[in-house]
């Protein structure tokens, strides 16, 4: 599929966007409107030791005993403290952001607010949005999960898509991040989407930071990879994202705005009225 960039003229400044479609009807779902892993639970284990058969039934009973007093007097955890109502300017509909109707959060959890970036490294606009996107959320509260998704529009974009999920399975996907905006973008040494960069030669970037090529290769080719890229398509095609980048917030909304800035103000006003309760 090919891609272009749209370039929205907005109130105050355009916000250059990449786009699947051509045109989109509206500019709602693109940054005009744009712009962790789920923790893991892990069960407790119980030890357990032989009791010796001579042992005296009087200390059994004396430890059970012990054992219930240490449950009674136990102090209960304490649930987390409410979100504080959201008391900023009310957002308008359809200008600071976009509902989505059945719309869905890519992987639900509970206590937590979902916010997705949907991107793709070989758009310009993205390349633009990341240094602000990379401090913002380091800023978001701890009951926010904040999750990339790479765009899965087709053709390049798909290649750059596993190369993001392989990174992610051999672990060097964040500290590869931003290198590989500048590669495309600033040092030119990939093309992006000036053509159409080989398995070969992505690869060979993720190489220079300390993974083995061949491997690589095999992870983009893997069935994992391929899950993992048939999971963002269901989610993007859900949540009616067609331009890049877009912050998806609990599969509801997407914020827009007339600048970047402004995208992610919004999207803090979003995430605040969803921690203490949802849009009103």
């Amino acid at each position: 599929m090919k891609l272009r960039h749209l370039l929205p003229l907005l109130a105050v400044l355009a916000l250059s966007a990449c786009s699947k479609q051509e045109p989109v009807a509206t500019p709602a779902v693109e940054p005009a409107a744009v712009e962790q892993a789920p923790a893991a639970v892990e069960p407790a284990t119980t030890a357990e030791a032989d009791v010796p058969e001579a042992a005296d039934s009087a200390q059994d009973t004396e430890a059970t005993t012990v054992e219930a007093e240490t449950a009674e007097t136990a102090a209960p955890t304490a649930p987390p403290p409410p979100a504080a109502p959201y008391t900023g300017p009310a957002l308008v509909p359809g200008t600071d952001y976009l509902e989505i109707p059945g719309g869905q959060p890519l992987d639900p959890l509970a206590g937590k607010v979902e916010v997705v970036e949907v991107f793709g490294y070989v758009c310009p606009a993205c390349n633009a949005f990341q240094p602000l996107v990379s401090h913002w959320k380091t800023t978001l509260p701890g009951d926010v999960r904040f999750t990339y998704v790479p765009a899965p529009f087709g053709g390049t974009w798909d290649d750059y898509a596993r190369a993001f999920y392989a990174a992610q399975i051999m672990g060097v996907q964040e500290k590869t991040h931003d290198a590989l905006y500048r590669a495309i973008h600033t040092e030119r040494t990939l093309k992006g989407e000036r053509g159409r960069d080989s398995v070969e030669d992505i690869a060979a970037f993720y190489a220079r930071h300390g993974v083995d090529a061949k491997q690589f290769q095999s992870t983009m080719d893997s069935f994992a990879i391929a899950g993992r890229i048939s999971k963002a398509k269901q989610f993007t095609t859900r949540n009616q994202v067609t331009g890049t980048p877009s912050i998806v917030i609990n599969g509801k909304y997407i914020p827009k705005g007339q600048s970047w800035e402004q995208v992610l103000h919004n999207a803090d006003a979003l995430i605040a009225m969803e921690r203490a309760g949802g849009v009103r």
